[in-house]
């Protein structure tokens, strides 16, 4: 087993109820050295049937024992959310913690997949998958499709190569900057409406710009093709902390504007799994699992008190 030492930046620390650049954000005590295990044997907190939560599961999915969670980190995946650990099979991460404990609560077999971010809404749909765990943000839109039971907040920074002087609290900020979001992302719907303020206000639109993967999005903010990247709070902290070569110029709730977004476990609407999993989670904050694994990423920030069925999404449209 190998593991790896890293100074998270402090803006893993920091959660926002609306978007601020460094300089605005409240004043946060640097977090301290945190090993980061990265090997297969992840000796991860899996609790005790609860036989309450496990009464609430359908029959059909009590009959198998098993629960199917899909989780889109093919790829590189996304540090600390969810990843392969050495072995470049093992799924590691927040997201698969929190979903093998619920997995464990219930009384059922954790079957984690790894999956693309495309290949896990048709996992749902098809019923591949019983579970999604893997950064998905609640949306108005969404919620035709599936229901959600809240476990963490959503966050996302402006990631900009280090010594650069943007710092990013309003859609101003980014006006004719060359920013990169992921395809398909509640993030690229957020960028997309700020370019469209901009324009409005008489300032240019963002020039939005997209790569395949994590490395060529990374190598292009090096390079200065383009001044920002906007992602996960927590992948661009972590990546800032590993990598060293990147800062944050500014953080924003999920929603883009004072309403929370928030991450939620997913699953297909209707299939009578929702209020199983909202046991499940209750069941972890109420005995200090769920701290635990939060705390265990370094993202004690974006932890929430209780988990909601449904909540309110944002109305920004996501995929």
């Amino acid at each position: 087993m190998r593991t790896r030492s890293v100074f998270l930046a402090v803006a893993l620390a920091v959660s926002l109820g609306a978007c601020a650049a460094p300089d605005e954000a409240p004043k946060v005590a640097a977090a301290a050295a945190v090993k980061i295990n990265d090997g297969p044997d992840q000796n991860r907190i899996v609790p005790a049937r609860v036989d309450a939560a496990a009464a609430l599961v359908p029959e059909r999915i009590r009959a198998t024992g098993k629960l199917t969670i899909g989780v889109g980190a093919a790829g590189s995946g996304f540090p600390p959310l969810a990843f392969t650990a050495t072995d470049n099979k093992t799924l590691i991460g927040n997201e698969p913690d929190i979903a093998v404990a619920v997995a464990g609560v219930l009384g059922l077999e954790p079957q984690l997949a790894n999956t693309s971010w495309e290949g896990l809404f048709i996992g749902l749909d098809s019923g591949r998958y019983d579970l999604g765990a893997s950064n998905i943000t609640v949306t108005e839109q969404r919620k035709q499709k599936y229901d959600f039971v809240s476990y963490r907040k959503d966050d996302l920074a402006f990631e900009v190569k280090k010594g650069s002087a943007l710092k990013v609290a309003a859609p101003k900020d980014v006006a004719g900057k060359k920013v990169a979001v992921g395809s398909g992302t509640n993030q690229e719907k957020i960028l997309v409406e700020w370019s469209k303020q901009d324009v409005a206000n008489g300032l240019p639109a963002v020039d939005i710009k997209y790569y395949q993967t994590n490395q060529a999005t990374y190598l292009a903010l090096g390079s200065g093709q383009i001044d920002a990247y906007l992602g996960p709070n927590p992948t661009a902290a972590y990546h800032v902390a590993t990598a060293g070569q990147t800062e944050i110029a500014g953080t924003c709730s999920g929603a883009g504007s004072a309403l929370p977004g928030l991450i939620a476990l997913t699953t297909k609407k209707d299939n009578g799994l929702v209020q199983a999993l909202k046991a499940a989670l209750d069941e972890l904050i109420r005995s200090g699992a769920y701290a635990r694994i939060l705390g265990r990423w370094n993202l004690t920030a974006e932890a929430v008190t209780a988990g909601e069925v449904n909540p309110p999404g944002l109305p920004i449209e996501g995929k």
